[in-house]
Parts: structure tokens; sequence; C-alpha cells
């Protein structure tokens, strides 16, 4: 059984805010398992590693042996979650809900403990509501309130539409709040507001108000734009091993104790320790093979991950060196050296100039395993493994 300390500090590692500390303090001190609460809407049931953060964090207060609940919203996906949004959302069918609540639970369960975990769906007390209920919720807050939220203001100065319904949505969210009697609710930085009206109606309703923590939006694979499909730059849960390994390899440098920090399970000092053997010139690939290998037992199996590296076709991950590397070597023509452009072109790792300069502007460019960066010149006698992009990669000798 973990200590207060302790406990604080798996809860807190890679959090945004925790509302309020001295709260969620005085719950772990009465010693009983707390009703840890997250919502999700059903609307897109293909899960990326962004929404893992999440669920991750969920994991570890069940580790830490409290409850969780995870919140299938059914009835409000039939509202559409208006959190971000320029524009009203369209409401799903009754039958999208149903599908996509499937895909989720099958999903979410290759990281939460299915035994130590409750699902439920809000339409078991919503839709029992009668007309005069969801007056009464609504009388609960003011519009003026409503329209401090970032996304509605934005939408209102701009005199895009605002229908009447999206007002209900945050006080529906928090209103599952006390119907769950929830001790914490967990959710990302941008529903920040949503969670705060679960404070303010358990308040109302004679509960103590649940403690709330944020989680970080998580950055996608360009380490710039939040993870997403519509960016491309994400990392499906159902994606294959071999896609998993090599997406992972490929990251940039600067965003692997992000990834370790979020998405792995590994103590922080051990992460500490990976940290300064970078530091101290060790090669960061050899680390993102460490998450892959990881996640990818995580969400497949060890053995999947074991053999990842095998599976990942006629794509290679960058900075990954597979077996039986081909062999080709340019000429100088008679000049003293080649810059690196030049080299891949006649290499054949490109087709022209110009796709030379894209894929060293990408940072897609890789020598022995390690990113190239800067310039250089090749020399006769000159040998190394260069990689462009993850399709074309061969042992390029250098002769006069």
């Amino acid at each position: 059984m973990a200590s207060l300390d302790e406990a604080l500090a798996i809860i807190k590692r890679g959090i945004d805010e925790l509302i309020p500390e001295e709260e969620l303090v005085e719950k772990l001190k009465e010693g009983r398992p707390l009703r840890v609460k997250a919502g999700f809407d059903p609307t897109a049931p293909d899960l990326h590693f962004g929404h893992t953060v999440l669920i991750n964090k969920l994991r570890q207060f069940q580790d830490l042996g409290h409850e969780v609940i995870f919140l299938i919203g059914d009835f409000t996906g039939m509202i559409g979650d208006p959190t971000g949004k320029s524009a009203t959302r369209p409401p799903l069918t009754e039958e999208q809900v149903r599908q996509n609540a499937i895909t989720y639970k099958e999903q979410v369960f290759k990281i939460l403990d299915p035994v130590r975990t409750r699902v439920v769906f809000n339409s078991e007390w919503m839709s029992k509501m009668s007309a005069a209920d969801m007056i009464r919720l609504a009388g609960q807050y003011t519009v003026a309130r409503m329209l401090e939220r970032d996304d509605f203001t934005k939408r209102y100065r701009s005199e895009q539409p605002i229908a009447i319904h999206e007002f209900l949505y945050p006080l529906i969210q928090g209103y599952d709040s006390v119907e769950l009697k929830a001790d914490i609710e967990l959710g990302g930085t941008d529903q920040k507001f949503n969670l705060l009206m679960g404070r303010i109606l358990q308040k109302h309703y004679g509960q103590k108000p649940q403690a709330i923590l944020t989680v970080p939006i998580l950055e996608g694979l360009d380490g710039v734009q939040k993870m997403s499909k519509s960016l491309g730059n994400y990392i499906g849960v159902s994606d294959s091993p071999g896609e998993m390994y090599t997406k992972l390899l490929s990251m940039p440098d600067e965003l692997l104790w992000r990834y370790f920090e979020l998405l792995s399970f590994r103590p922080m000092a051990e992460i500490e320790e990976y940290r300064a053997a970078v530091a101290a010139g060790a090669n960061p690939q050899d680390y993102k093979k460490v998450l892959a290998e990881e996640l990818i037992t995580r969400f497949h199996d060890e053995e999947a991950a074991k053999t990842a590296h095998k599976s990942a076709g006629n794509r290679v991950a960058l900075g990954e060196i597979p077996e039986n590397v081909p062999v080709v070597e340019v000429s100088l023509e008679g000049q003293e050296g080649l810059p690196m452009p030049a080299v891949l072109r006649l290499a054949g790792l490109v087709k022209n100039g110009a796709a030379a300069r894209d894929v060293l502007g990408r940072g897609a460019v890789y020598i022995d395993g390690a990113q190239f960066e800067g310039e250089r010149m090749f020399a006769e006698g000159d040998d190394c493994v260069i990689q462009a992009g993850k399709k074309k990669i061969a042992r390029v000798v250098i002769v006069a």
C-alpha cells in the first residue's frame, strides 16, 4: 500500500492541474477507495495514444486501490461536446453511439483492469429526467457565466450561432458527478470548465465537491500540434506492432521524455537515468526502443513487442538500421567532395535535388542511426549508412 506522499507523487505525475490539492489530500486520508470518474463521449471510437494519457492516469488510480468509473456519455453524445468547437456539432444517432461505445470498451480494457472498472452510461439517469427536471437543472447556472467559457465567448463575438442545447452539455456533465457521487474527476485541460461545473452542482445538491485533475494534451509525432488522426501525427491504439514501432522510433528526440512521462508506467527515477545517459552521449534511439517495447506489449503482447521491428514492412523506422542494407557506391566524379544533397541524389535515395531539400528540411535524414543536422562534405573512403525518410536506406561508399 502506497504512503500518502507516494500516492500523491503518482497522482501528480505528468498532470497539468490539481484543484484543489488540499481537498484531495483530505479524501486520501479517509483511507477508503475513492470514486474516480472520467467521461468519454463515444464520438471517435478509434483511440490514439493522446487519449491514453488520461486512461493511464485512471489505471494509476486503480493500482492505488481506488474505484474507476468509466462513464460513456451516450446521452451527452447525442448533444455533441461543444468544447473547442467553432460551430454546433451534429448530434450522433442512438445507433452510432451504441456501436462506438462497444469499440471504446474493447480498447480501454487494454489499459484498465476490467475487474476494477465500473462502466456506466449517463442515459441510465438522464433519460429518466422529465422536462421539469431539466428546467430545474438549467436554472442552476446563468447565461452570463456560461458565456465566460472561452469557446462560447469566441463564437458569440464572431457572431457564430450557439444552440441552446449546447449550454446543457456542461450542466449534464456536472450532474453526472452528482449522480455518481464522484470524489475525483479527470479530464483534459480543455475540459476544465465542465469539470468545475461538477463541483458547483455537487455543492448545490449537498455533496462534498469532487477534486479535479486535468491532464495535458499530448503532442503528436510532429512535436508541434496535438496528436490527431486528422493531422496524421498519431499512433493508434489499434495500430499493428510494426506501425507502433515505426512511428515511435520516428519521433523527434525532444519528444522522447514527454512520451515517457505521459505514456510509460516506468518510475520517473528510471526515466531520469535514461535522460542522463542520453545527455552523456547515448543514442536516444536506444531508449525509443525501450519505450516502444513497453507500449507494444501493453496493446499487443510481449512476443509482438520483440518482433515488431521485423513486421514494420517496407517502412524503416527513422534511425533504425535493419540487416542486409544494400550497398551503393557514389563516385566523386573528379571533385574533392560532395555535399549531402548530391550524395542523396547520386545514391538513389531521392529522385532529385528538390526531394533532397525536402527530406533534409523535414529532419528525416539519418547517418548511422543518428539524425543528420547542418552540412557535411563527403570525401573518398567515407562509408556510412544513410537513410532518407522511412523507405530509403543504403550503405553509401564514396569512391574516386
